[in-house]
């Protein structure tokens, strides 16, 4: 009803709250993508539920943004690391040791 707040789970008028289990929708595959997350500090690794994917997002400048797709998470890093190698291997060598152009 408008204006009333009521406490979390399953309720009617009248009767009392029945509590709902919460459930945890992909939990490993969420633990893997945080786990590749914090192990890779130059990506965003995320897992989408309505996907059923994984995600990784270059959290460096580039020319264009660099997004990686894959359903695993081992599948996920390997082309993390095909990106970063193509990313080294098509910059100019003043920008891949680090100095200013």
């Amino acid at each position: 009803m408008i204006g009333r707040s009521r406490p979390g789970g399953r309720h009617r008028d009248g009767l009392p709250v029945a509590t709902v289990y919460r459930r945890v929708w992909d939990g490993p595959a969420r633990a893997e993508a945080e786990v590749l997350d914090q192990a890779c500090s130059g990506w965003a690794v995320l897992y989408s539920l309505s996907e059923r994917r994984f995600f990784a997002f270059c959290a460096w400048p580039s020319p264009q943004p660099v997004i990686v797709i894959d359903d695993t998470a081992e599948g996920l890093e390997q082309r993390m690391r095909e990106a970063e190698t193509l990313l080294i291997l098509h910059m100019p060598l003043s920008e891949s040791l680090g100095r200013a152009a």
